[in-house]
């Protein structure tokens, strides 16, 4: 009976419809007066509009439209429809309209239960508006009716055929659109009909629909029109292949359910059980195999709970079994027994390398005491700090090896995110723990060697400051209970020895730098790296290249001239590459069938590796004035600098030239005013400053140099041009100068006596306080080396400078109004 009912109320609404359409289009058009005008009374649309021959539902709200229609409904007039081009605008005045509009129909009023009506309307004609009549209690207007050209030349026929084509696609794509429409349009013969009928059809923004309102041209409108419809297809098009792929995927999963469910029908059938089922009891096994603490264990439990209770599909699935995998595979209590045999660790440290002597004392008394007390659980946390090349990280896995201990290193250079060290949350797609844990689970025991390279390399930005995630980290107070984000179980790291490298301890916070023990790797000296390269580089390269130890040799000469003028360098990285060309350059002349020289002398260096790149920086040839030798530590190793002085005649500026830093000109000027201040004991009148100007100059001006360890050369150099008293060429010296003359100590004491010695001085004043420092330096230089320690730079002068020649000629320095001044006494007496 339900069925029965439904079917009635259906033909009574489509004759309620065909009839109220009936009504529509027994509406005459508006009569034209003898001028071909109109007038008719105004229905305001607001964010709709109707085009010719159109038919289309409204809802009328209480005002002027609803007066506007029962007056011409008693008239059977029809109405001018005008179209607001702010829909915004709630009173609109004449000029809120567009100036052509439809004449429209309006059928019977419908009363709705919310007060206001609705109708059916039929759009007639276009029409131009020439003025408006009335405003109260609505607008009428005169209006002039536009007579568009049905006429379809060739141009408009393509035109036409073009919108149907494009419409037809829209129609395939669009399911909003029924099929009868395309249909429709097949059958409408004239082009600006066929726009309208199109342009109602299809969903475009409202400012498009006025812009097609106001082309009367049907030519034009069909233009328009073609153009929003491509892009109305395109966006179709998109919308299609979204929807394709959203489909594929839900029937790909709906596929899988179904397998899944048939194959857990299967697997029971055959009394195998569910595949589900049995990993989470693989997983519980697992669980009580391995050692956890009594939170991770909690935590495990009750995770392996979660999911049990969650189907195979759910999307968590996959999150909670890696959380768990990272529990169950973390090491929580296995450990490697520490060798604690000193003198085993003293020979493996020695035979892996040469020197680093503070580094290897260290390590040697942290397992002395863990041998005099074995269960002692603090662990140092070292930092090895120098340039690079001088051996920090390969000493880490020499000191793993003589402990036996797992070695693993983390490289912390350009790490900017804290996630990197504490891990993401849980709440993150694809979420993991910090290096930190990732790290202990490739060591695989909780006492490892880790080793944190490059710590001065770290960053910090708006994703946090990884620096300060390692305070708990390196803190042996924290870090037994060290917590990653993702895990977010306390972890134990106190029992793990960390080693960090650095290049410089500038880049690294202050609070993270005081948990480190701070041990230098100073630049390996000459004869260092000549017996490095003896016991290991030069080896291993014979061996790389394919030769017999015995095969080639190396002179001592040889390797001297390959650290001189082939390398600049603290540490050996370089040197060895240019042996291995070396040796590189005599198997290729062996596999050619050559002759080859098993013996490489310095003359063959060039021949086989090219022109010098290197050039140091000899001693001067000659005793010169305001010219003195001073020492410098880079970390290359030392340097000797000359610093040159010349005075010219000016307005008392000192200028300081060869890229000088700031603390360098300040002892520049503390030198020039000890010798100001002092003058008189130089036989210099105060006055001559203001006629001159000093120039000091360090060569190698692309070399940025800084320190104050120059002060007393610029001094000396400073009292030998004013004085004209020659510097002996073979002394060096290093110290800084005070306003009184004392000389402070300085450091790189060790590699600047050995640049002294290298570069052939026979004499090197230092500190009379750097003294202490000299233990550091080899016998055989200190035999070679004359050592002069002093305390002030009276001391400092009287050794480097020659003593006061009499001479006839006035000093080059002086003015010339004093010159003139002495001669004209001369002449009197």
């Amino acid at each position: 009976m339900k069925d029965d009912w439904s079917q009635t109320e259906s033909e009574d609404y489509q004759n309620n419809l065909q009839q109220r359409t009936e009504e529509l289009y027994s509406i005459p058009d508006a009569v034209m007066d003898n001028d071909g005008f109109i007038e008719c009374a105004v229905f305001i649309m607001r964010d709709m509009l109707v085009y010719p021959r159109m038919i289309s539902p409204i809802f009328i709200s209480p005002g002027r439209n609803l007066l506007a229609v029962q007056d011409t409904q008693a008239t059977e007039e029809t109405m001018i429809g005008l179209v607001q081009q702010n829909p915004d605008i709630d009173d609109p005045t004449p000029e809120d309209f567009l100036p052509i509009g439809i004449e429209i129909a309006v059928g019977r009023l419908l009363s709705l239960s919310d007060g206001n009506s609705s109708a059916l309307v039929q759009g007639r004609r276009r029409v131009e508006i020439v003025e408006f009549t009335q405003e109260e209690p609505y607008f009428r207007v005169r209006a002039r009716p536009i007579i568009e050209p049905v006429d379809v030349d060739r141009e408009v026929d393509a035109l036409m055929r073009t919108t149907r084509d494009l419409f037809e696609k829209c129609v395939q794509l669009d399911r909003s659109l029924p099929d009868e429409a395309h249909l429709f349009s097949i059958n409408i013969p004239e082009p600006g009909w066929l726009a309208d009928m199109i342009a109602t059809a299809i969903s475009l923004p409202f400012k498009e629909r006025q812009t097609l309102l106001l082309l009367p041209d049907p030519r034009e409108r069909l233009k328009r029109l073609n153009w929003l419809l491509a892009q109305e297809l395109d966006v179709l098009q998109l919308e299609d292949e979204i929807q394709n792929k959203v489909q594929n995927e839900v029937d790909r999963s709906q596929r899988e359910f179904y397998l899944r469910e048939q194959m857990k029908a299967i697997q029971t059938e055959l009394g195998e059980g569910d595949i589900w089922m049995r990993d989470i009891a693989e997983l519980k096994e697992k669980l009580e195999k391995t050692y956890l603490p009594d939170e991770a264990r909690k935590v495990a439990l009750k995770e392996i709970d979660r999911l049990t209770q969650m189907p195979a599909m759910a999307p968590e699935v996959g999150i909670i079994r890696t959380y768990l995998d990272w529990i169950l595979e973390l090491p929580w209590d296995k450990t490697t027994e520490d060798n604690l045999d000193v003198k085993h660790a003293a020979e493996v440290l020695e035979q892996n390398h040469f020197g680093l002597k503070d580094a290897k004392d260290r390590i040697l008394e942290y397992i002395a005491v863990r041998s005099l007390k074995p269960k002692k659980l603090r662990q140092p946390i070292l930092c090895f700090s120098g340039p690079p090349g001088t051996g920090k990280t390969s000493l880490g896995r020499s000191i793993a090896e003589a402990l036996g201990r797992n070695f693993v290193r983390l490289s912390l250079g350009g790490v900017r995110d804290e996630a990197e060290i504490r891990g993401h949350r849980r709440t993150y797609i694809g979420a993991l723990p910090g290096r930190i844990l990732q790290t202990m689970r490739r060591a695989g025991t909780i006492n490892p060697l880790f080793m944190l390279d490059e710590i001065d390399k770290l960053g910090a930005d708006f994703r946090g400051d990884p620096a300060a995630a390692l305070l708990e980290v390196l803190d042996p107070e924290q870090n037994y209970s060290f917590s990653d984000h993702y895990l977010e179980i306390a972890y134990d790291l106190s029992k793990v020895m960390f080693i960090t490298t650095a290049n410089s301890l500038g880049n690294i916070p202050p609070a993270l730098l005081d948990r480190m023990e701070v041990i230098e790797f100073p630049g390996y000296i000459e004869e260092e790296k000549l017996e490095i390269a003896r016991r290991y580089l030069i080896p291993r390269q014979l061996e790389e290249s394919g030769f017999e130890s015995a095969e080639i040799e190396f002179l001592d000469q040889t390797v001297r001239r390959l650290i001189r003028e082939y390398t600049y360098e603290a540490g050996v990285r370089n040197l060895e590459r240019e042996i291995g060309r070396m040796c590189r350059k005599v198997a290729r002349l062996k596999s050619e069938k050559k002759s080859f020289p098993k013996r490489l002398t310095p003359a063959a260096v060039e021949k086989l590796l090219g022109p010098t790149q290197y050039f140091q920086t000899e001693a001067e040839r000659q005793d010169e004035v305001g010219v003195a030798t001073a020492m410098a530590w880079t970390e290359m190793g030392g340097e000797i600098m000359p610093v040159e002085v010349l005075i010219l005649e000016g307005k008392g500026n000192l200028q300081i030239t060869g890229s000088i830093g700031e603390i360098m000109q300040e002892s520049a000027q503390a030198a020039l005013s000890y010798l100001k201040a002092h003058c008189r004991e130089y036989g210099l009148e105060p006055n001559i400053f203001e006629g001159l100007d000093i120039h000091i100059h360090v060569p190698e001006g692309a070399v940025p140099k800084d320190g104050p360890s120059a002060g007393i050369t610029i001094a000396t150099a400073l009292v030998s041009a004013f004085t004209e008293r020659r510097v002996h060429k073979e002394i060096g010296m290093t110290g800084e100068i005070t306003l009184r003359g004392r000389v402070l100590p300085i450091g790189g004491i060790r590699e600047k006596v050995l640049a002294a010695h290298r570069a052939g001085l026979k004499t090197v004043i230092i500190p009379e306080r750097n003294k202490k420092d000299l233990v550091d330096v080899p016998k055989k230089v200190l035999a070679d080396l004359k050592i002069v320690t002093v305390t002030n730079i009276e001391e400092v002068l009287s050794r480097a400078l020659y003593p006061q020649e009499e001479k006839a000629a006035a000093p080059r320095w002086k003015a010339r109004e004093k010159v003139e001044e002495e001669e004209e006494v001369a002449e009197a007496e």
